[in-house]
């Protein structure tokens, strides 16, 4: 009877130490469920972060080549109409100094010529 007693037991310790092994085998896959739930989340998340980011950027990349658009934009007008007025500035100068030119050669011309009356003396 010692034997047999000695078998139970032995068979009943074996039949615990399996149900608790697989108790704590059911624990281990639903911690690597809850664990593979929370990195898919947490992955989700780091991709909409991501893509909002992504979108955030762009916009603010489109303002700020627009901005810089209108800004050339309007640098070259300026430019342009500075350089029209330099233009005009110039050819009203240019037009005075010719004036101015012609007006002193016509003076000294008519002070260079010699006096158009005769000496009586050279008669």
């Amino acid at each position: 009877m010692k034997i047999t007693s000695l078998v139970i037991v032995l068979v009943t310790a074996t039949a615990l130490a399996t149900f608790g092994q697989d108790g704590t085998l059911q624990e281990i896959k639903h911690g690597a469920k809850k664990t593979g739930k929370t990195i898919k989340n947490g992955l989700e998340t780091v991709g909409e972060k991501t893509k909002d980011a992504a979108e955030t950027v762009g916009e603010k990349t489109k303002e700020t080549a627009e901005t810089v658009g209108k800004k050339t934009k309007e640098t070259v007008e300026t430019v342009g109409e500075k350089t029209k007025e330099g233009a005009n500035t110039a050819g009203r100068k240019s037009k005075r100094a010719v004036r101015k030119a012609k007006t002193e050669a016509s003076e000294k011309r008519s002070t260079d010529q010699a006096p158009t009356t005769s000496n009586p003396n050279d008669r």
